[in-house]
């Protein structure tokens, strides 16, 4: 398979083990929200993030999604619980929603800067990255988590900062993951056909989403990633990215 135009990568299970987020990432959030919430409560960011939410829990009463509502009024102890408990509410559902992940993205951001999170790569993901644009290739990120977090993670990585290997950055504002014309989406604000565009995903319906649109694909297996009926699916398999293009 010739070497595509732009690469376009997915974090968890590609770039990223789950373990990493399911065992770091999502727990920090579970452990530290309450306290975070309170922490923030005068920061004019956290009202954007509770209003955000707010819109949402409504979208959800009026959809019949049972998730718990968030008052109306300012912002005080009755409207943070309900943001705790709508917020675990979703992570229990395993939603990514974009509110969910930009309040998700904020409380991480801490724990980077702070130096009590790094971001876990694989070995092979660095030397791949500079391979790639040393060839003259764009690299993008599209994942369910935000831009912000995507940025974070890369940016303050057990590798060091690998965001200037990184042109891009898309999350679910450009579409659901499994949505053709979300990778449509995506290469037109690359400047790029879809055919230009090779994704690379631990996902079944992420990979035939992209390849619907148009795209090359590649599945990514990694250790820890969910099995896969690999002749199913009928797409071209990584294992690690120094085979890769």
């Amino acid at each position: 398979m010739s070497r595509p135009d732009v690469i376009l990568l997915d974090i968890e299970g590609t770039t990223t083990s789950i373990s990493f987020v399911y065992d770091v990432l999502f727990p920090r959030i579970r452990e530290d929200l309450d306290g975070w919430l309170q922490a923030h409560r005068d920061d004019p960011a956290l009202q954007g993030h509770v209003d955000a939410l707010r819109a949402l829990a409504r979208e959800d009463a009026a959809e019949g999604t049972d998730v718990p509502p968030i008052p109306h009024g300012p912002i005080d102890d009755a409207v943070l619980a309900a943001v705790a408990a709508n917020v675990r509410a979703q992570m229990d559902a395993d939603r990514k929603t974009t509110a969910l992940k930009a309040l998700q993205g904020a409380m991480w951001r801490d724990g980077y800067r702070s130096g009590t999170i790094r971001g876990h790569v694989y070995d092979d993901v660095p030397p791949a990255l500079e391979r790639w644009t040393a060839s003259g290739a764009r690299v993008a990120i599209y994942s369910s988590g935000s831009v912000a977090a995507q940025k974070l993670l890369f940016a303050h990585s057990v590798a060091g900062d690998l965001t200037p290997l990184l042109s891009a950055h898309f999350d679910t504002t450009s579409g659901g993951k499994k949505d053709a014309a979300s990778y449509a989406r995506i290469a037109e604000a690359l400047g790029v056909a879809p055919s230009a565009v090779g994704f690379v995903s631990d996902n079944p319906a992420e990979i035939v989403a992209a390849r619907d649109a148009g795209c090359a694909v590649v599945l990514s297996v990694r250790p820890g990633n969910p099995d896969v009926d690999v002749d199913a699916l009928g797409a071209p398999v990584v294992r690690e990215f120094s085979g890769l293009w």
